[in-house]
């Protein structure tokens, strides 16, 4: 027999286990306060699995409940953002206080910054020849 892995293959093994306990119960009398304290478990079981299921889906509708809040309070908080710098300026310091950042001009590249251009590599010229030895 294959060994169950899953949760729901493992009580169906067990429930297929616990209706071959009750077609044979005449047969293995002495098991029969030990496989009606089974057939309890597996009642319990069951009632686990049913809740842990509805539970599941409380958790799946809570987490689309979250999705669709968040999304809705993004939206309104942009809108809301833009409306605080339409009425203090985009240039106001009065925006860190909302954790937005005011227009402070372009960063200007400076002369200094610039590296200097290197003059592109000509042709070589050759060294003058000096002049005639003196005697």
């Amino acid at each position: 027999m294959p060994v169950e892995t899953t949760n729901t293959a493992k009580l169906g093994a067990l429930q297929r286990f616990a209706a071959s306990l009750a077609a044979n119960s005449a047969d293995l009398p002495q098991l029969e306060q030990s496989r009606l304290r089974f057939e309890e478990l597996l009642s319990v079981l069951r009632e686990a699995v049913k809740n842990q299921a509805a539970l599941v889906a409380s958790k799946q509708e809570a987490s689309r409940q979250l999705e669709n809040l968040l999304l809705e309070c993004e939206r309104l908080a942009t809108v809301l953002r833009v409306s605080v710098k339409q009425h203090y300026g985009i240039r106001s310091e009065k925006l860190a206080e909302f954790n937005l950042q005011p227009f402070r001009g372009r960063n200007r590249k400076s002369k200094a910054k610039l590296s200097p251009e290197k003059p592109a590599p000509g042709p070589t010229e050759p060294n003058p020849t000096p002049s005639t030895s003196r005697q």
